[in-house]
């Protein structure tokens, strides 16, 4: 009787799941050193990601001049933003005008170009350093360096094209064109996208081609059923990681706008030339630091800063939702 109800009791707590176990000494021991490996990155986390977003969210219901104690006045500056701010709708409708055009042509170009240096068979280690380059370049000189080559009266790229018989438009100067010269800024410095891209292709399995050789597929059903399916997880890192990158996009319309303008610097007074020419180039974050640190706004700054965060965050869930990347049972 005895040695049944021992055996009984062993198999209870075999059959017991692994969530009731009790924990042992060892066990402990062993969560405690992993905890203790992973604590500079929990703190890093909590210092710079977690309070930051608590303190935006607190002082977005407040008014806060970084001087004076911030003082509660409930959803004022959420009102004021959605129905009074004239110029939060021109910014945001130029953030979200980088985030059609810059981010999709970004990811083509580089997809095209990872593409050509993938059949290359000669220099290919050469043109790969030619195109990546560029993305090694601080943003702050590229701009610069571009406002200076589509200068309209001496700039390089309008001497050219006037050789040619084309009158070249006025590029940074001109409202209709400031954006799209940033987006071939953007497209010449997009070597950090092309690089994984060229990565991804190559990792490609050259058995999946000669199959679909074999089946008779040609370069576009080859492209569309073997390297696209392989290619999905890198395509919506990229998309991911650009949307929010566009999201945030500032120093380079705000030196584009500084240094078109005149200015000789960004700092004091910035805030009268971000967003030229006529506010074409005044993006989410350009206004979201304008109202905090040149008026002294930093409670209806906050709220700016949770809207922007909320989108982005709805963006992502949006992505995610539509693209079932990372779970191979869900792959056509």
């Amino acid at each position: 009787m005895t040695e049944t109800l021992a055996v009984t009791g062993r198999a209870a707590q075999a059959a017991r799941p692994e969530g009731h176990r009790r924990s042992t000494p060892a066990t402990r021991r062993r969560a405690l050193v992993a905890l203790a490996f992973c604590s500079p990155m929990l703190l890093g986390l909590a210092i710079f990601f977690v309070y930051p977003l608590i303190a935006s969210v607190y002082y977005s219901f407040t008014s806060y001049n970084l001087v004076s104690p911030p003082v509660f006045i409930g959803l004022r500056n959420y009102i004021y933003l959605f129905t009074q701010d004239p110029l939060v709708g021109t910014a945001a409708f130029n953030t979200l005008w980088f985030v059609v055009f810059l981010v999709p042509i970004r990811i083509l170009t580089a997809m095209g170009v990872a593409g050509l240096l993938a059949r290359a068979r000669t220099a290919s280690g050469f043109w790969r350093t030619v195109f990546y380059l560029p993305s090694l370049v601080p943003p702050v000189a590229a701009v610069v360096a571009f406002v200076f080559l589509f200068n309209p009266g001496v700039g390089p790229v309008n001497q050219i094209l006037a050789r040619f018989g084309i009158q070249g438009p006025l590029w940074f100067n001109d409202p209709a064109w400031s954006k799209p010269s940033l987006v071939i800024l953007g497209v010449w410095v997009m070597g950090d996208i092309m690089i994984i891209f060229l990565a991804a292709l190559l990792d490609v399995p050259t058995e999946q081609y000669e199959a679909a050789s074999l089946d008779g597929a040609n370069g576009l059903q080859k492209l569309r059923y073997v390297t696209f399916p392989n290619m999905v997880p890198v395509l919506l890192f990229a998309l991911i990681t650009g949307i929010i990158a566009a999201l945030q996009y500032f120093t380079e319309a705000s030196v584009a706008s500084t240094v078109a303008s005149g200015k000789a610097s960004v700092g004091e007074g910035a805030g009268a030339t971000m967003g030229y020419p006529d506010n074409s180039l005044l993006t989410y974050t350009q206004w979201l630091y304008v109202r905090g640190f040149n008026n002294f706004q930093l409670g209806y700054a906050s709220a700016l800063a949770v809207v922007l965060f909320l989108v982005a965050g709805l963006f992502l869930v949006i992505l995610l939702r539509r693209v079932n990347a990372f779970n191979p049972e869900g792959a056509r």
